[in-house]
């Protein structure tokens, strides 16, 4: 701030404040995109962000790495990945009784299966079908966890008392009801992940990616830079690390690097248990794109 005498310039005065963000050609997270909490360790108007992308730092979610520390200390011993795969699937059938229902609440005389809707279904699930019931369910944990809000279910979402929002929050909340736990599974196959590709890839920031899609026009491009469209990504994605695979979904390719920290899980960590060979999801936000 300006002292009495006037002769200190304000930390916001336009020749000062070279916040790379605040650069049309380098946008943030717009307001409209967003939520203003989150359960995570920086803000979506930062994680969010096109200079997130291409100086990305590890996301930890709250709580999870406290809640499982007895798992996370067993998976810290295990050398050989195959074991640490096998101790997560393990864990996740002990924790939230996946193969025990009943411990959890369960009846045979209940009107709908508690158990109908585990991680391992909700994944699939969205590969079958983003716009789906599990694709609400995943583009709502991302939105609570990550503070980023859907921009696509089954329709495009711009204005939040729409229609295409209203199906989203009835899906949404139709896939979570009754589950056991369904949002806490999911903060553990992110962590999980995350841990996994840092100890495959310890010198990686970034994968380079590929995804189709069609409508070009249609997306969300927020302007251009080095001869990248500048786009915004609905809040959780699909990608292939394969152009060849991508270009069956779609009349375009788009290329992009992903930061490791924004994969929520991928088949190279789950093989035998994601079906689609070096598929990956992915959280969204502003990215820099080539259009192949």
């Amino acid at each position: 701030m300006n002292d009495v005498a006037g002769s200190v310039a304000s930390d916001k005065d336009p020749a000062l404040c070279r916040d790379g963000d605040k650069h049309p050609d380098n946008p943030t997270l717009p307001t409209w995109a967003r939520l203003s909490i989150n359960r995570c360790n920086l803000p979506a108007v930062i994680l969010g962000s096109l200079t997130y992308q291409h100086n990305p730092s590890a996301l930890v979610l709250d709580g999870v790495h406290e809640l499982h520390r007895d798992f996370f200390r067993l998976l810290g011993r295990c050398e050989a990945h195959e074991e640490r795969v096998k101790l997560f699937h393990d864990y996740m059938t002990l924790c939230f009784r996946l193969e025990a229902l009943e411990d959890a609440g369960f009846r045979p005389d209940m009107p709908k299966n508690r158990g109908k809707l585990n991680y391992l279904k909700l994944i699939r699930g969205w590969h079958f079908n983003s716009d789906s019931i599990e694709g609400a369910v995943l583009k709502g944990w991302a939105e609570s966890r990550f503070g980023l809000l859907p921009r696509h279910h089954r329709a495009p979402i711009r204005d939040f008392s729409s229609e295409p929002y209203r199906l989203y929050l009835e899906q949404r909340a139709a896939g979570l009801y009754n589950t056991n736990a369904l949002e806490a599974q999911l903060d553990l196959v992110y962590t999980f992940t995350q841990i996994e590709l840092s100890r495959r890839h310890p010198e990686r920031t970034h994968f380079r990616l590929f995804r189709g899609v069609n409508r070009w026009e249609a997306h969300e491009i927020l302007g251009e830079r080095n001869g990248e469209h500048l786009m915004l990504l609905n809040n959780v994605n699909s990608f292939s690390a394969d152009p060849d695979r991508a270009g069956e979904f779609g009349d375009h390719v788009m290329a992009t690097e992903v930061p490791l920290a924004k994969i929520i899980c991928c088949a190279e960590v789950m093989p035998d248990k994601l079906q689609g060979e070096g598929e990956a999801l992915v959280i969204g936000g502003v990215y820099g794109v080539k259009r192949g």
